[in-house]
C-alpha cells in the first residue's frame, strides 16, 4: 500500500426498509470484497441474529472495498427513528452519503430527517432510487419528488435495483467522482475519532475509529483524550467486512484498534485517540468535536427474575452500553421486584431490542416495567426536578406545576389518509401546525404532540389506519404544563410500584379501568380471589377481581350425610382465607410492558 491513496468515506442513509443493507450487499459483491460463496445470507452487514430475524438494521456496520484504484469505506446505518443516533455517529466519520429512496414508496419521514442531518454535517449527498425492478416502481414521479423536496437535478439522481445489481456499478463510479477525498491535517498529530466500540472477552475493547490525521500502528502507545486513559494498540486493521489485520491505519482510514483495555469506562464513543511518547505534552491536545450527548426519551426499569443475577445484569449492561452509547441506566430497588436498573431508551423499539439482546446474548431472564417519559416538576420553593420514574412523583401539596415533554412530528402520507391521521393525532392531544403537498398525491403534515401519547402504540396505529403507507419522525420540542397525577396499582391490596403510572387527571379513571382489565387477562387465576385496584392519592378509583380457581373438594364423597360435605367446604373456605392473607400473586413479566397499550 503506497502512501498516496485514493480514499472515499461514505455511509448509506434511508428510511426503514428502503434497501440500504441489500445495496450494501451488492457493493460488497460487485467490488469483489466478498465472493458469491461467502454471501451466505442476505444483509451480510446485519451481523446480529435479531437483525436477520426482524429484517432491520440496528447497529451501524463498516466495510472496506476497492473499486477502480480507490479505497471505499462504507458504513451501513439503521433506518428506524429509534436508532437515528447511530446515523449521526456514522455521518461524523464520512465525507459523503448515499441517500436511498424506494421508487415504489418515495420520500418518507425518516428520509427527511436523515437528509437534514447529512446537510448539517456538510456531506455530499448522492440520491439513489432503488427497487426499479419492481412492477409498481414509478421512477418519473419519484424523480420529481427528489427535485421538488431537496432540489436535486436529474443528472444527480441515479437509479438501481439492489436486488438484481442493475445500476450498482454506476453508483460506485459516482462515489469516486462526487464524494471528496478526506482532508489531511497539516499538523500531522495523530487524532482518531471513536465512532463505535465493542467488547471482546479475550482482547478487551475494540474501538472503531476514523483517523483524521497522523496514523496508528500496532504496538503504539495510545492515549484517550476524553477519559485521560492510557493503552496500547495491540492490533489495528480494517473491516472487509470481517476484521482483517493491517500494519497501520493512516489519515482518512476507517478501521479498528484493539486496545486490550478491560475497564469499559476507559473507552468512550466520541472520544479522541492519539499516539504518545514520554516527550509529548498530552494536556495540550485539542480533541476532535465528538458527538452531542444523546438524551433518552423513554424510561423503564428492568429486574432479574432471579435476584441473584443482579451483579451479572450490571456487567451485561456495561458491555452493551459500550456498543450502544445511547443506553442510560442507574441502580433501582423495587419492593415488588427487588434490585434492578432504571434505564433510558431512544424509543419503544430501542427498549425491546435492548431487552431481547440482554436475554439472548447474556442469557438473562428479565422483567421490564411499563415505559414512561421524563417530566419536569416545579416545586413550591421554585426548585425544578426531572423525574422519569412514577415512584419519584411527589405529593400534590409539594409542587406547583408538572410539565410534560412535547415533540414536533413530521408525518408523510398519501392524501387519502389525511382525515384518519388527523383524527388519530387529535385523539393523542396533537396540535396541527401545517400541511404541504410533496406532489399530487402525498403530503407532509407537521404536528406538535405530547411524547407520552406516542411512545407506546402511535406508530402501530398510524401504520394500521394508513394501510402501511404513512411514516413519521419526531424531535423533542419543549415542556408544557399539564394536570398530571400519579396512579398506583394494587394487587391483592399491595401496591406494585413497578406498575405505577403518571396520567392526566381527566383520564385517570378510564386509564385505571383499562389497565385493570388487561391485568385481569394476563394474571393467571390463583387458589384465592385476587383484587386489582387503581388508586389516586390513596383513593380507589377502579377495581376488578380475579375469581379463585374452584376445586370440588367433595367429588370423592359418595353418599352419607350432607354435613360431611359442608365440613369439607368450610375447611376449604378457611384455607382460602388464610391463602389470601399469605399467598403470593405471580404477575407475568410481559404484563408490565403490555398493560398500557391502547386498544
Amino acid at each position: 500500500m503506497t502512501h498516496k491513496r485514493e480514499i472515499r468515506n461514505f455511509c448509506i442513509i434511508a428510511h426503514i426498509d428502503h434497501g440500504k443493507s441489500t445495496l450494501a450487499d451488492r457493493f460488497l459483491e460487485v467490488t469483489g470484497t466478498l465472493s458469491g460463496r461467502e454471501m451466505v445470507h442476505d444483509q451480510m452487514l446485519d451481523t446480529m441474529d435479531i437483525e436477520q430475524e426482524r429484517g432491520i438494521t440496528i447497529k451501524l456496520q463498516p466495510a472496506k472495498m476497492f473499486w477502480k484504484g480507490c479505497y471505499l469505506n462504507l458504513i451501513d446505518t439503521p433506518g428506524h427513528v429509534d436508532f437515528s443516533y447511530e446515523v449521526s455517529r456514522s455521518l461524523k466519520a464520512c465525507e459523503g452519503a448515499i441517500l436511498v429512496v424506494d421508487s415504489t414508496q418515495g420520500i418518507q419521514a425518516q428520509t427527511l430527517a436523515n437528509v437534514y442531518q447529512a446537510i448539517d454535517n456538510n456531506l455530499k449527498i448522492i440520491p439513489v432510487l432503488n427497487k426499479i425492478d419492481l412492477p409498481n416502481s414509478n421512477v418519473p414521479a419519484m424523480r420529481e419528488e427528489l427535485r421538488t423536496v431537496f432540489g436535486f437535478t436529474d443528472d444527480e439522481i441515479l437509479c438501481c435495483s439492489a436486488k438484481t445489481g442493475e445500476g450498482v456499478a454506476d453508483i460506485l463510479d459516482m462515489i469516486i467522482d462526487k464524494i471528496p477525498e478526506p482532508k489531511v491535517d497539516s499538523s500531522q498529530e495523530t487524532k482518531a475519532l471513536i465512532f463505535d466500540a465493542v467488547y471482546d472477552s479475550y482482547r478487551g475493547v475494540l474501538a472503531y475509529v476514523r483517523v483524521f490525521s497522523g496514523g496508528i500502528k500496532a504496538g503504539d502507545k495510545v492515549y484517550f483524550v476524553g477519559t485521560k486513559s492510557y493503552g496500547e494498540a495491540l492490533e489495528v486493521g480494517f473491516f472487509m467486512p470481517k476484521l482483517i489485520r493491517s500494519s497501520k491505519l493512516e489519515t482518512g482510514d476507517i478501521g479498528y484498534v484493539v486496545t486490550g483495555l478491560k475497564d469499559l469506562k476507559n473507552v468512550r464513543v466520541g472520544d479522541t485517540i492519539t499516539v504518545y511518547n514520554s516527550d509529548k505534552n498530552l494536556s495540550s491536545i485539542v480533541p476532535l468535536a465528538g458527538y452531542k450527548k444523546v438524551e433518552p426519551v423513554v424510561f423503564a426499569s428492568m429486574f432479574c427474575v432471579d435476584n441473584t443475577d443482579y451483579a451479572f445484569l450490571r456487567k451485561s449492561l456495561e458491555k452493551l452500553s459500550l456498543n450502544d452509547s445511547s443506553l442510560y441506566f442507574e441502580p433501582k430497588h423495587s419492593d415488588a421486584l427487588g434490585f434492578g436498573f432504571h434505564c433510558g431508551f431512544l424509543g419503544l423499539l430501542h427498549l425491546e431490542i435492548v431487552q431481547e439482546r440482554l436475554e439472548r446474548e447474556f442469557n438473562l431472564d428479565l422483567v421490564m416495567t411499563s415505559p414512561t417519559v421524563s417530566y419536569e416538576v416545579i416545586y413550591r420553593n421554585g426548585v425544578k426536578k426531572y423525574i422519569s420514574n412514577p415512584s419519584e412523583m411527589p405529593e400534590p401539596t409539594e409542587y406547583s406545576e408538572v410539565r410534560e415533554p412535547w415533540v414536533k412530528a413530521e408525518l408523510v402520507l398519501p392524501e387519502a389518509y389525511i382525515g384518519s391521521v388527523m383524527k388519530l393525532s387529535e385523539e393523542r392531544r396533537g396540535v396541527f401546525i401545517k400541511m404541504e403537498y410533496m406532489d399530487k398525491t402525498r403530503v407532509i403534515m407537521e404536528y406538535e404532540l405530547p411524547l407520552a401519547s406516542i411512545i407506546l402504540d402511535f406508530y402501530d396505529r398510524l401504520k394500521s389506519i394508513s394501510s402501511g403507507y404513512a411514516s413519521f419522525s419526531y424531535v423533542i420540542y419543549d415542556y408544557r404544563p399539564a394536570d398530571l397525577i400519579k396512579m398506583d396499582i394494587l394487587i391483592a391490596s399491595e401496591k406494585v410500584d413497578a406498575l405505577s403510572i403518571i396520567v392526566l387527571r381527566s383520564e385517570a379513571m378510564d386509564v385505571g379501568r383499562e389497565v385493570l382489565k388487561k391485568l385481569k387477562d394476563v394474571i393467571p387465576r390463583h387458589l384465592f380471589k385476587v383484587s386489582l385496584q387503581a388508586a389516586v392519592s390513596g383513593k380507589i378509583i377502579s377495581r376488578e377481581d380475579i375469581s379463585a380457581v374452584s376445586k370440588n373438594v367433595t367429588e370423592n364423597l359418595y353418599g352419607g350425610d350432607v354435613t360431611r360435605k359442608n365440613k369439607l367446604r368450610k375447611k376449604q373456605a378457611k384455607g382460602k382465607k388464610r391463602m389470601k392473607q399469605f399467598g403470593k400473586v405471580n404477575v407475568p413479566k410481559d404484563a408490565f410492558l403490555n398493560v398500557l397499550k391502547r386498544d
